[in-house]
């Protein structure tokens, strides 16, 4: 249509022509790679669109909860970190803390999804919020009557992961039902502002209390900061719709089998596995930060925090753009993640390696977030429960399969090369994923749905 939207037209290509596809992008009329940087590059950041959400009342109480909530599994983390050093003094053994924690997800992931899908997101977050709470409880009473042995705490670990997989994909689905879907973009920024609001926060905390109260204290404290969010859940009842009634009907298909349908949903579980190797901090970063800028515990923290800081503005830049994303902005962003990373490893100086850190953190939570709009509206809703599993199945349930491999080029290699490869392994992600992600690729599969679908109790 004249003066309307410009479409993408599919280039003619000889078999294994890939290399002529970035240079040959479009036909006549079509937009090109430098039109698509320049676009978002010139996008300015609006706030009114980036706090939409916030208007939901219930919403605002339950952002205010997750705070909580993130701030109290973080304030935990630290005091459970402490106890298994102190108990065992090996580092393998907090790595298998954390494998026991993320492996679950990949594991249990389709049945959650199912399982959400069927019952609808609210009970599955009732009963959650419940489970964490008593596992909390559970290890501040082994940790104060002196009774802890590890591998009551890998059971413990391990449990805990079996619970956050229904719980972190009720969590993505009850948000849509909160705010719509036209507003869903600023609700997944924003809980990356809780995420990294968490990750300043919670190790703050977890540093004051374990150090006057102990590790006990820091369990109660987690469990105490999940009954927020519990309360959030049980004074919110809308009503029930017609788009939940049909989840029932689609039962038998499979989240996975869905997702790996559909070339756009596709793309982005590609580049959320790669963004695991940049999200999992605690692997690289002390590598980086002592073996080659020779940084202390407190250069290494604030190398961490850096990266957190840089993540808040990209946030706000996802929830400033479009209601709906576009797929292959989507992939020059993730792009640039990846070059930026790949910069920062090989920094040569302390001072641009901190520059580069939060520039990594602004283009991975810009990208990451869009990436997650993409797959929710994709999505159709009697799916979006088992599609969410899947993409938690790839963020983060593949890292415990891709940091022992970070662990292990950053030990043979180099740390340079142990950080880098994450910014290689997106930068791949992207170009695997840039056909996925044309415009033709995006169908709109889901139904729009009110703000208030749910499944009363």
């Amino acid at each position: 249509m004249p003066g309307g939207p410009r479409r993408w037209k599919p280039v003619a290509m000889k078999p294994g022509g890939h290399k002529d596809y970035l240079r040959h992008l479009c036909a006549a009329g079509g937009e090109t790679v430098g039109a698509i940087w320049q676009r978002a590059l010139r996008s300015k950041p609006d706030l009114r669109p980036a706090l939409s959400s916030l208007r939901e009342p219930v919403f605002r109480q339950w952002f205010l909860s997750q705070i909580l909530s993130s701030s109290g599994s973080m304030t935990q983390g630290v005091a459970l970190s402490w106890l298994v050093l102190k108990m065992t003094g090996s580092g393998v053994a907090l790595g298998l803390m954390t494998s026991c924690t993320f492996l679950p997800l990949f594991i249990v992931g389709p049945f959650a999804g199912r399982l959400v899908d069927r019952i609808g997101p609210r009970r599955v977050l009732i009963a959650t919020q419940i489970l964490f709470t008593l596992l909390s409880l559970l290890i501040a009473v082994l940790a104060a009557t002196g009774a802890a042995r590890i591998w009551m705490l890998f059971v413990i670990a391990a449990a805990t992961g079996v619970v956050s997989a229904p719980d972190s994909t009720a969590r993505q689905v009850y948000v849509i039902e909160l705010v719509g879907t036209e507003r869903v973009i600023s609700a997944i920024a924003l809980n990356e502002v809780v995420l990294n609001a968490s990750r300043v926060l919670g190790p703050a905390l977890g540093g004051a209390v374990l150090g006057t109260l102990g590790v006990a204290a820091c369990c109660v404290v987690n469990a105490v900061s999940f009954v927020p969010s519990l309360i959030v859940v049980l004074r919110h009842r809308p009503e029930r719709t017609a788009a939940a009634a049909t989840v029932r009907g689609d039962a038998k298909v499979g989240g996975l089998r869905y997702a790996w349908s559909n070339p756009t949903i596709r793309a982005c579980l590609v580049l959320a596995a790669a963004a695991g190797m940049v999200f999992n901090l605690n692997v690289p970063v002390p590598l980086l930060a002592t073996g080659v800028f020779k940084l202390g515990g407190a250069g290494f923290g604030l190398m961490m925090a850096v990266f957190g800081i840089g993540a808040i503005p990209g946030a706000v830049l996802a929830a400033s753009g479009a209601t709906r994303p576009k797929g292959r902005t989507v992939a020059l962003l993730a792009g640039a993640a990846g070059v930026s990373v790949l910069a920062t490893a090989y920094a040569p100086d302390v001072v641009l390696a901190f520059i580069g850190m939060a520039v990594s953190g602004c283009f991975s939570i810009w990208f990451i977030s869009m990436a997650n709009t993409l797959v929710q509206l994709e999505s159709g809703p009697a799916m979006r429960g088992r599609v969410n599993a899947v993409w938690n199945m790839a963020l983060p349930g593949c890292e415990p399969a891709t940091s022992p491999f970070v662990g292990w080029v950053g030990g043979t290699v180099g740390p340079r090369a142990g950080f880098g490869i994450a910014g290689i392994a997106l930068i791949l992600a992207a170009a695997i994923g840039w056909r996925g992600l044309a415009p033709q690729h995006a169908k709109h599969h889901y139904i729009a749905v009110p703000a208030a679908v749910h499944h009363p109790i």
